[in-house]
C-alpha cells in the first residue's frame, strides 16, 4: 500500500541532503563514490537472465539487499519516464504506469543545452511512499532486470540509504564509507572481480 507524498516537501529534502545534484540514478555511482558499492544480481557477472532460475536469483539478491537497508520501516520507490517536452508523452513505452501506478511526479530534470529543441529531454521521476516488504517490488524489479525500466531507485525515507537496481546488478549508496563496507564485507561473493568495482 502507498501513502500520499508532498512533491515540493520530497524535493527540498532530496536538495538537503544531496546538494551535489538531481535525483538521477545513473548518477549515483560517481556522485557518491565513497559510499557507493555495486552488487551484480547473477553468477559470473551474467547480465540477462534467461530462465526462471536466473531469475529467482536476481530476485533474491535484490530483496536480499533491500532487506538489509530498510527492513521494517518505509521507503520512497522513485521510477523515471522522460520526455521531449515538460508535459508531453513519454518519449518510448515502458511499464512503468503499469508497475508504479501510484507514483506522483515529483521532480522534472531538463536537458536544453542543444540550440536544437529536438534536441531537449526532460526526465520525469514519479516517487511513492510505502511499507518495505520483501516482495513488494517484485515486478518492478523483473522490469529493470529486463531493461524495461531505467533509473528506478529505492531509499529510505531521509534520503540517506539508496538502491539503484539496475540490468544486471544494483548500485548502492550507503550513509556512510564505514557503513558501505559492512554491507559490501556481508556479500562479496556478489562483487565484480574488475578492480573499481564495475
Amino acid at each position: 500500500m502507498s501513502f500520499a507524498i508532498d512533491p515540493e516537501l520530497l524535493a527540498a529534502l532530496w536538495r538537503e541532503r544531496h546538494p551535489s545534484g538531481p535525483p538521477v540514478a545513473h548518477t549515483f555511482r560517481t556522485r557518491y563514490a565513497d559510499r557507493w558499492v555495486r552488487f551484480h544480481s547473477l553468477p559470473g557477472s551474467k547480465r540477462y537472465p534467461e530462465s526462471e532460475d536466473e531469475y529467482a536469483i536476481v530476485l533474491d539478491r535484490y530483496n536480499t539487499i533491500l532487506d538489509e537497508l530498510f527492513a521494517d520501516t518505509d521507503v520512497f520507490v522513485v521510477t523515471m519516464d522522460w520526455s521531449d517536452t515538460p508535459t508531453g508523452p513519454e518519449g518510448y513505452p515502458t511499464p512503468r504506469q503499469i508497475l508504479h501506478p501510484d507514483g506522483i511526479r515529483w521532480w522534472t530534470e531538463s536537458e536544453q543545452d542543444d540550440p536544437d529543441p529536438e534536441f531537449h529531454t526532460h526526465t520525469r521521476l514519479y516517487a511513492d511512499r510505502r511499507r518495505w516488504n520483501r516482495g513488494c517490488l517484485d515486478g518492478l524489479l523483473r522490469a529493470v532486470a529486463d531493461e524495461a525500466l531505467v533509473e528506478v531507485f529505492v531509499a529510505d525515507t531521509e534520503l540517506r540509504r539508496i538502491h539503484h537496481p539496475y540490468d544486471g546488478g544494483a548500485d548502492v549508496i550507503l550513509a556512510t564509507p564505514t557503513e558501505r563496507d559492512r554491507v559490501r564485507d556481508r556479500r562479496t561473493a556478489w562483487l565484480s572481480s574488475h578492480p573499481a568495482g564495475l
